[in-house]
C-alpha cells in the first residue's frame, strides 16, 4: 500500500498490516476485499425497477473501487431470481452459504423482501433494501434505504387534498404494496372528511383495465391513487389518458394520477401516457444529476453507505448490522439505529414534456414506519417546507 492508501486507512480508523490476511478479506494493496450480494430479478412485472436498482448498486461498487480515498474493494456476487418469488430465499441462502458475503443489496417487492428475512435471520446476513415500500416493518436484518409511507404517501396526499379535493379513487396490484398503501390512504381520506370513490385491485401483470376505467368514469373522483406496478400500471395510464381526451374532467389539471413508485426508470415504457403524472419520492433527476431514478439512487447510496461503515469496523466480516449502524460516519445515508430506516428528502414532482418537474420539496424527513405520530398532518413537515419554482 502506498502512502496515500495508508493515510486513507488511518483516516477511517484502520491500521493495515500489508500482506496480512484476516478472515475473508485481505490487507494488501487495496486493504479490504469484501464480497457483497446483489439479488435483483431481471425478469417479471417489475423488471424495470430491478434493473434500475441493479444499475445503481453496480455503479456504486465501481465508484467505491475506483476511489483512492477508500481503501476497500467490493466484489459483487450476483444472483437472479428470474421473476420467481420462491427463488429469493433459496438464492439468498446460496449467497450466504457459498460466499463470504454477509450483506446483500436486493429485492424490489415487499413480498420478496419478506421471503428473505427468515434466511437472513438463520444464516446471519443482512439486506440493504433500496425500494420505496408501505411501512409497518422493522427488521434487525434489514436496512430500509428508500422511503416509507410518511416519506411519500402522507405528504403527497396532504399536498393533493389542498389542491384537488379529498375524494379519491384507489387502485393497486393485488399484493402487499397495493393493500397497505390503499389502507393508509383510506384512513387519511376519511380523517380529512373526504370519500373513497372506489377501490379496485388487479392481479400482478394484468393489463385489462376496462372495468377500472369504467368505474372512474362513473364516480368522477378528485384524484386517482395508482398503486399498480409494471404492465398493469402502464396499461392503466394509457387508458386514462384516452379517457381524458374524451372528458376534460379526467385530465391532470382536474383529476391527476398520483403515485409513490413511478419514476424515471419507467417513463420509456409509458411515453406520452406519463404526462401530468404526480409522483412522490426522495429523488427525481434534474439536469446532469448522476442517477436515473430514485431506485438507482437508493441502491447506489446503500452500497456506498455500507462501504463507508465497513471501513470503520475492526473486523468487517464479523460486524453485526447494529454495530455498523451505530458507528459515527461522515457521508452516506443517515440511518436510525432503532428502525433501520433512512432519513430522506421528500419530493413531489410532476411529469412535463418527458421529465419530472419538482413542485415541492422537504429536505429531510425522519422515517416513521409505524405512523406513530398521531397528528398525520405533521408527517408532512410544513415548518421546513421549501417551494421550488
Amino acid at each position: 500500500m502506498g502512502p496515500a492508501g495508508i493515510r486513507a486507512s488511518r483516516l477511517h480508523g484502520i491500521q493495515p498490516d500489508p500482506g496480512q490476511t484476516r478472515g475473508a478479506f485481505v490487507w494488501g494493496s487495496r486493504a479490504l476485499r469484501i464480497e457483497i450480494g446483489i439479488l435483483f430479478s431481471r425478469e417479471g412485472s417489475y423488471r424495470r425497477l430491478s434493473e434500475a436498482c441493479r444499475t445503481g448498486a453496480l455503479a456504486a461498487v465501481e465508484a467505491v473501487n475506483a476511489d483512492p480515498s477508500l481503501p476497500i474493494e467490493l466484489v459483487p456476487v450476483e444472483r437472479d431470481p428470474q421473476g420467481n418469488v420462491d427463488r429469493y430465499g433459496l438464492l439468498c441462502a446460496e449467497i450466504l452459504r457459498d460466499t463470504s458475503a454477509r450483506h446483500i443489496v436486493g429485492c424490489v417487492t415487499s413480498w420478496s423482501r419478506k421471503e428473505v428475512i427468515p434466511t437472513l435471520e438463520k444464516l446471519g446476513g443482512s439486506l440493504w433494501y433500496p425500494c420505496p415500500y408501505e411501512g409497518f416493518e422493522t427488521s434487525d436484518r434489514v436496512v430500509y434505504a428508500n422511503a416509507c409511507a410518511n416519506q411519500h404517501l402522507l405528504p403527497l396526499l396532504t399536498w393533493a387534498f389542498a389542491r384537488y379535493g379529498r375524494n379519491g379513487y384507489l387502485t393497486g396490484s393485488n399484493y402487499i404494496w397495493g393493500w397497505e398503501m390503499n389502507r393508509v390512504a383510506r384512513d387519511m381520506i376519511s380523517e380529512s372528511g373526504g370519500e373513497v370513490a372506489g377501490e379496485r385491485y388487479l392481479p400482478l401483470g394484468e393489463e385489462d383495465v376496462g372495468r377500472l376505467i369504467d368505474e372512474i368514469r362513473a364516480t368522477r373522483p378528485d384524484f386517482i391513487l395508482n398503486n399498480l406496478i409494471g404492465p398493469s400500471s402502464y396499461s392503466f395510464l394509457v387508458a386514462y389518458r384516452a379517457l381524458g381526451a374524451e372528458d376534460a374532467h379526467f385530465t391532470p389539471a382536474r383529476c391527476p394520477v398520483l403515485s409513490c413508485n413511478l419514476t424515471e426508470c419507467e417513463t420509456e415504457a409509458l411515453g406520452p401516457a406519463a404526462e401530468g403524472l404526480i409522483s412522490a419520492g426522495p429523488y427525481f433527476r434534474a439536469g446532469d444529476a448522476p442517477h436515473g431514478s430514485a431506485f438507482e439512487a437508493a441502491a447506489h447510496e446503500a452500497v456506498r453507505t455500507l462501504a463507508l461503515r465497513l471501513l470503520r469496523c475492526a473486523n468487517p466480516t464479523e460486524a453485526t448490522l447494529p454495530e455498523l449502524l451505530g458507528l459515527r460516519v461522515e457521508g452516506g445515508l443517515r440511518i436510525d439505529t432503532g428502525t433501520h430506516h433512512a432519513a430522506l428528502p421528500v419530493v413531489i414532482a410532476q411529469m412535463e414534456a418527458g421529465v419530472f418537474r419538482v413542485l415541492e420539496r422537504w429536505d429531510s424527513v425522519v422515517a416513521d414506519p409505524y405512523l406513530c405520530n398521531r397528528d398525520r398532518q405533521l408527517t408532512a413537515p410544513r415548518a421546513s417546507l421549501s417551494v421550488v419554482k
